[in-house]
């Protein structure tokens, strides 16, 4: 016997009031984006649960594919049948019998949500129980920690039986909570920030400044390879490589040394703010974390955060590198992120950046170059590259702007 039906019960958007619907539709995106290649799934959302329907495609992988699914709090490979106790009886069986290994033990969890049901959640229980006692050898109970827990589901339109329950990822639909750019860089920090950012409903695209030819294609591959890690999350993402050579040799010829540093920043976020609104996002996320690095502490977030009153978003600002780095592992994007390839932050790093850099010097250092046709002319030539989970070369789709 195969499962054929995997139900995804929701977590945090089980709370959602009026706008539940529009969660649950989010969520149901979200599920055809990252089954977007099982040609004969079908995805049926209803108010309080999803249901993926195999018709006869690979459950396993599909399972895989579910674990990074936000806004799933569980999901259970099922079989549907219908409500006669005898034939619920036999599937439960079947099902259990497919599953079990001699020695372990096992409970029956009934959930009676079809309230009409002429037996009572209990006495479901020892229906259920007794059915597996009298049919499978030397079976015994544990109903505290069972190897086994039997589901049991009745609801109006169907009964859901499953041994197995996987805990999902939690959080909130992608694009339930709007859309932000994310400034990806090829460190650890910013695709933790991306995940995390994804993980409260935000639609991610992300933004990376390469500059050839201080920068290599293989800092740049292991970008699009960071990104292919955050589309597993969402079932795509959308990446923005900005051309930022010229502007960098214009910081280094006009900017003190000491100041490049916040420049650079300044300007990234500038540009960064510009495709913003060019893709109708709210926010910019960063992988900042409070004192890790010159840039980052207090007073030069105050002084680079001048430039814009867009929302800066920052997951990570409180967070020990230590706490990062297991994120990232979790995630599987921390080997790609050691790698030892410069980006465009790093190639050009002062021997004494300042730490606490003046809003007023950093101003008029800059007022002496007029940097915006630089910005205009990096914004219009940005390439914009869509990525799909599991993608080769050949299925990244580029357009330039």
């Amino acid at each position: 016997m195969n499962y054929d039906q995997i139900l995804i019960r929701y977590g945090e958007l089980s709370t959602k009031g009026r706008n539940r619907s529009k969660f649950v539709e989010k969520l149901g995106n979200s599920v055809r984006r990252i089954l977007h290649d099982f040609p004969k799934v079908g995805i049926k959302c209803t108010r309080d649960r999803t249901y993926v329907i195999l018709n006869g495609e690979d459950g396993s992988q599909i399972l895989e594919r579910l674990k990074n699914v936000f806004g799933i709090q569980s999901f259970s490979p099922v079989m549907k049948t219908g409500k006669d106790i005898e034939e619920m009886k036999d599937v439960a069986l079947q099902l259990f019998k497919k599953v079990y290994q001699e020695g372990q033990t096992f409970k029956i969890t009934t959930k009676r949500a079809d309230k009409t049901f002429f037996m009572e959640t209990d006495e479901l229980n020892h229906t259920f129980g007794a059915h597996m006692l009298q049919n499978v050898p030397n079976l015994k109970v544990n109903v505290k920690q069972p190897d086994i827990n039997m589901q049991i589901e009745i609801r109006t339109e169907a009964t859901y039986i499953s041994c197995e329950t996987i805990q999902g990822a939690g959080g909130l639909p992608a694009g339930s909570s709007g859309k932000a750019m994310l400034m990806l860089s090829g460190g650890i920090d910013s695709p933790v920030a991306g995940h995390l950012s994804m993980k409260r409903g935000l639609e991610v695209e992300g933004v990376h400044f390469f500059s050839p030819p201080f920068t290599s294609e293989r800092a740049k591959q292991k970008v699009l390879d960071l990104s292919e890690k955050l589309a597993y999350m969402n079932g795509h993402f959308v990446l923005h490589i900005v051309p930022f050579t010229d502007i960098q040799q214009l910081i280094q010829k006009q900017v003190p040394e000491n100041y490049s540093m916040t420049t650079t920043r300044r300007l990234m976020l500038r540009i960064t703010d510009a495709i913003r609104e060019k893709q109708e996002a709210l926010a910019i996320v960063t992988g900042e974390s409070l004192g890790q690095v010159a840039s980052q502490t207090l007073e030069s977030m105050y002084a680079i955060n001048e430039v814009t009153n867009t929302p800066i978003l920052r997951p990570l600002i409180m967070m020990d590198k230590s706490d990062i780095v297991d994120i990232a592992q979790s995630i599987d994007t921390h080997d790609i992120s050691i790698r030892p390839y410069e980006d465009c932050c790093t190639i050009f790093v002062p021997a004494s950046p300042k730490t606490k850099p003046k809003r007023e010097k950093v101003m008029r250092y800059e007022s002496f170059v007029d940097f915006e046709p630089y910005i205009q002319e990096a914004v219009e030539n940005i390439e914009t590259i869509i990525i799909k989970p599991q993608a080769n070369k050949a299925d990244l789709f580029n357009e330039l702007f």
